[in-house]
């Protein structure tokens, strides 16, 4: 199910813990992605929180809000980049997509399958997305009180086995948002030690959120073909020293 996007925003931009997750998120994602120069960039769900360092110099932003969840403007006091869109028929051009964030939008739609067929179709050669979910084994997907405690968690192998059904390759996982998803000030305060030993000892804590890193694959032409022949060196140089026949 997907939330309200007024829900969305309240979190992100008006709450304490919301503004702490959208800071931790947009940190871990810039260490996988620090540029966009020249590129164009879409965020499918509400990816908002996580696009805006890219604003300054990526060809284009784009901001999908599937219709369920409804649209909002953005970025505020800026030309507006957001559009309401079927999730499931996304109003960008084939192949077209250099960089494509997904948060809140696949674990909350009711056809993850065919999400997944349009986030590798909007997707250029080379193209990358990052999938952004609940984990199902961190805290954040046990609490209602985030967005991440409504849809559909996933443990990184599901994610994964999804992914590569679609013709997406893994290339990098990060588990982020380690504190306990509560706005009691105690954890609020202690937020960034709870990350950095999160990342320390990730075997022994599970991160709230998973983040995957995934390229698009392009399959390699198959069937005959047209077949090439290609002369033999021996019989080139064969040709070459043999004696000119008399006329």
């Amino acid at each position: 199910m997907h939330l309200d996007v007024q829900d969305l925003r309240n979190f992100y931009y008006r709450n304490a813990l919301g503004r702490e997750a959208q800071k931790v998120l947009r940190g871990q994602m810039l260490r996988l992605w620090p540029e966009a120069q020249g590129q164009m960039v879409a965020g499918f769900g509400f990816a908002v929180p996580l696009l805006r360092p890219y604003l300054a110099n990526a060809r284009r932003v784009v901001a999908l809000m599937p219709g369920p969840q409804g649209v909002m403007p953005w970025p505020p006091g800026m030309a507006n980049v957001s559009v309401l869109c079927d999730e499931t028929l996304w109003p960008i051009e084939t192949g077209h997509v250099d960089k494509l964030v997904v948060m809140h939008g696949l674990e909350a739609s009711e056809q993850p399958t065919a999400v997944l067929d349009e986030c590798f179709r909007v997707l250029g050669p080379g193209g990358k997305a990052l999938f952004i979910v609940p984990n199902r084994a961190g805290l954040w997907s046990r609490s209602d009180e985030t967005p991440f405690g409504y849809g559909r968690p996933y443990t990184s192998r599901q994610l994964e086995t999804q992914l590569k059904k679609h013709n997406f390759m893994p290339e990098q996982q990060v588990t982020a948002l380690y504190q306990p998803p509560s706005r009691r000030r105690f954890w609020m305060k202690t937020g960034p030690m709870w990350e950095r030993l999160g990342h320390s000892v990730s075997a022994l804590m599970s991160g709230g959120v998973l983040m995957i890193e995934a390229s698009k694959r392009v399959q390699a032409p198959s069937g005959p073909g047209e077949r090439v022949r290609v002369p033999s060196p021996l019989a080139v140089l064969g040709n070459a020293e043999a004696k000119p026949k008399p006329i």
